[in-house]
């Protein structure tokens, strides 16, 4: 990207039960803080389907994922190789979940809870994502 930042996309993973939305959380591999599961654009994908993808490889979800992204949230990574350090931006792409798969790729390497939208805003970190979960509607989202 022009501005030094590398690009990520995400899936914000959401299903709704007694009318209150719930978004899926997954803890991440190195530090173990709550993130959306997100990885980077695969060539041949829309960002969106790259996200998809993220959603199963991470925590075995399967649904409707949204053409869209919602927003942008950056982080910074200081745990790469070689001590360097990464400012990251990342696509939110919204996906209804269906269902989980038995096995997926990352099973086993993660915790994954489902939590309300309020709750999950307090677990993220990054403050850009907390604002976007915060406004999260699914209401707003039409997805197919």
């Amino acid at each position: 990207m022009p501005d030094g930042k590398i690009r990520q996309v995400a899936a914000l993973v959401y299903r709704v039960k007694k009318r209150q939305p719930e978004i899926l959380l997954i803890t991440s591999r190195g530090t173990g803080r709550w993130v959306l599961p997100k990885g980077w654009p695969q060539i041949g994908k829309t960002f969106s389907q790259s996200a998809r993808t993220e959603a199963y490889e991470e925590a075995g979800a399967r649904g409707h994922i949204a053409p869209f992204s919602i927003g942008i949230y950056t982080y910074e990574k200081n745990d790469m190789y070689d001590g360097e350090t990464g400012d990251f931006v990342v696509d939110v792409f919204p996906m209804r979940f269906s269902h989980q798969e038995k096995n997926w790729p990352e099973r086993g390497e993660r915790r994954l809870e489902w939590f309300s939208v309020e709750e999950s805003a307090r677990r993220v970190e990054e403050p850009e994502l907390k604002a976007l979960i915060s406004n999260f509607d699914p209401a707003l989202v039409a997805i197919r």
